[in-house]
Parts: structure tokens; sequence; C-alpha cells
């Protein structure tokens, strides 16, 4: 790929998703772009390149960032985010929110929808959840993704992956190769197109927020926007969950770890009295 196409790319998948893209990557640029040139007609990402150049029209550049962005996800991943989630956070926001009985959680870059599922079923099971209303969104950059997230029907692998196998007797249709996740999980999660990047307010305010695996991808200045922006949507006593490979520290001030708890986190106690 010549160096002016691949900084073309570059700027823009970093402009529109933060994703940074050093030169050796240039390999992967190669091979997941090279589909969306022959979708749009074209013989080879050179090809996409100037017509990107000529003609930056907004699905071209949405195939282009979706195709590049990370949509690695599966089941329940690294199980103890969610058994934190029931043993820690879910206690302390039961006493707190006792008064209106309502809850809402937001699975930030959900991709194929594997982690708001996860909790979903989790939330299922929870008797302590009785006569309670839980809001739980998911969102995602990508549409694609998005779409399929709420179509709830994975692989066997898919299913494989993290999945216990309670949960797929209990939750799950087999259809030849393929599992059906049953309306009344599917039915539990709302699924929006949201950028991380942009202003994403119009979502509201939320008790819990899941945003795992996400800023690894970012420069230092995006992770410290992105986290900035999801403090002003969590109450004094609201969680963030990050993935266990991020952290807050040196990034962000408006986040502090909870002691022991890896990957969890709350408000730092300037910006709770702030917010």
């Amino acid at each position: 790929m010549k160096p002016d196409d691949f900084t073309l790319f570059a700027r823009v998948l970093k402009e529109r998703s933060g994703l940074a893209l050093g030169a050796e990557k240039s390999y992967l640029l190669e091979s997941r772009l090279l589909p969306v040139a022959r979708k749009h007609g074209l013989a080879t990402v050179a090809d996409l390149a100037a017509t990107l150049r000529s003609r930056p029209e907004a699905p071209l550049v949405r195939d282009i960032v979706e195709a590049m962005t990370t949509n690695e996800s599966f089941f329940f991943r690294d199980t103890k985010p969610f058994e934190q989630f029931r043993t820690i956070v879910l206690p302390q926001l039961l006493k707190a929110r006792a008064a209106t009985r309502t809850l809402r959680i937001w699975s930030a870059a959900c991709a194929a929808g594997q982690e708001p599922y996860s909790l979903a079923m989790l939330l299922a099971d929870e008797v302590r959840l009785a006569g309670w209303h839980v809001d739980l969104v998911a969102s995602d950059l990508s549409t694609e993704m998005i779409e399929r997230a709420r179509t709830a029907v994975y692989t066997q692998f898919e299913v494989q992956r993290g999945l216990p196998i309670k949960y797929l007797v209990r939750h799950f249709e087999p259809d030849g190769d393929r599992w059906h996740l049953k309306p009344a999980i599917r039915d539990m999660v709302q699924f929006r197109t949201a950028n991380l990047l942009e202003d994403v307010a119009g979502l509201g305010r939320f008790d819990v927020i899941w945003c795992r695996n996400v800023l690894i991808y970012f420069e230092q200045v995006t992770k410290t926007a992105v986290l900035d922006r999801l403090a002003r949507l969590l109450p004094p006593d609201g969680f963030l969950f990050l993935g266990g490979a991020e952290t807050t520290l040196g990034v962000s001030n408006s986040f502090e770890p909870l002691a022991d708890q890896r990957g969890l986190y709350r408000l730092a106690m300037a910006t709770a009295v702030r917010g």
C-alpha cells in the first residue's frame, strides 16, 4: 500500500472511530479494505483510496470504518466482571435505588450483542430484581453489528465461547448450526447506534456503564475525552467497567478504581460532587 493511501485511511479511521493505526498495520488495512473496494465496484484498495479522495461520501466512509473497527466479543467475556456486577455492584444499587426500583445499564461498543445479552441472562436470574424496572441499553459504532445483534442469532462456535451450558439450554433455540436467543432475553436489550467520540448525552444517564476493551485502541487524548464524556452520564454512586488491560489512572481524573477490584471504577470524589 502506498504511504499516502495508508495516511488517508488512517486519518479517516482516527477521525470517525478514534482507532489509531501504526504503519505496521498496513497489511491489516489491505486485507480488510479489499472487500470494501469490491463492494463499491473497485478493483483494488488503491482505487478505493482514489475514490475516497474524490468522493468522500457517507456510505463509503461508513463501510471503511466498519471494516476496520474491531468487533470481537463473546458471552460472559472474562467472567470476573459479571461476578463483580452480581456481588458488588448490584447489592449497592439495590439499596441505593430502593425508592425508585429502577436501574439503567449501558453496554457501550457491544459488537454482536454478546455482552448485553450476557447481562440480560444474569439479570433474568436475579430474584432480587422482582418488581424492578431495568433499562438495558447497548450501542455500537457499527450499524452492521447493531443489526446483527438485534437478530440475536449465533453460530455454534459463538455460543461455545464463554456461554454456560445452563444458559444455552434455557435461553436459546437450535436451528441447524445456528442458535436463536429466545425473545424473553432478546427483548430485554435496547440497541442504539452511537459513536463514543461524539456527544452521547442523548442516551440518558446510567447507573452502570460497561465500556470494556475499547480504550486500548485509542490514543491518550481520545481516551481522556471518552472517559470524561462517560463520567457525565453517571450519578455520584454509579459504576464503570473497563477491560482488564485498561485503566483510568494517568488518563482521566474523573474516575478512581475500587480497591482490589480490577476493571471496576467509581467517580472520583471531586467529579461526583461536581456532578
